[in-house]
């Protein structure tokens, strides 16, 4: 009697087991088909989500472009004034202001160059991002070429002869 209700019990627990997993298989299911038929009626929320942060990449590229060709249009008009010759006082204060000003600019360049660190990871806007650092990199070039052309080699007696002979060709 006592194997009886032994083998009763595991029979009576294996059938209240199956009831409960049959309850918890029948809710996965229920789970996984209303989550499947919610995701086969809303395919066009997505692509226009997707289309939306794609549209703002562009726009940032864009724009990082259009800053980076000021940076370059900047660095060549910087260049062009390397070459001017004989300036007074006053010229030469307003070149130094200029350097200051460039000098600032820059350190706000690089702050936002450092800010695009993740999206150079993901590799989001990737040339535009390598443009904008060169374009940046050239501008320090161009403020230290102005500053030494203006205030460090003219106190180099090589230099004021050589400049002399060039002026003459």
């Amino acid at each position: 009697m006592i194997i009886f209700a032994r083998i009763f019990k595991n029979i009576k627990f294996s059938i209240m087991g199956c009831i409960a997993y049959k309850a918890e298989i029948q809710d996965t299911f229920t789970s996984v088909r209303d989550f499947s038929y919610n995701e086969k009626r809303s395919p066009f929320m997505d692509q226009e989500r997707m289309n939306a942060f794609l549209d703002v990449i562009l726009e940032f590229k864009d724009s990082l472009g259009e800053k980076t060709n000021k940076i370059f249009s900047i660095n060549d008009n910087i260049d062009k004034i390397t070459w001017y010759n004989d300036l007074d006082d006053e010229c030469l204060k307003l070149i130094n202001d200029l350097i200051s000003a460039i000098k600032d600019l820059r350190s706000t360049l690089i702050r936002q160059y450092v800010s695009m660190s993740f999206l150079r990871q993901k590799g989001i806007a990737k040339e535009e991002i390598k443009k904008f650092k060169i374009a940046v990199d050239e501008l320090k070039e161009v403020y230290e070429d102005l500053e030494s052309v203006f205030f460090f080699l003219p106190e180099m007696p090589d230099f004021n002869e050589t400049t002399k002979l060039l002026s003459l060709v």
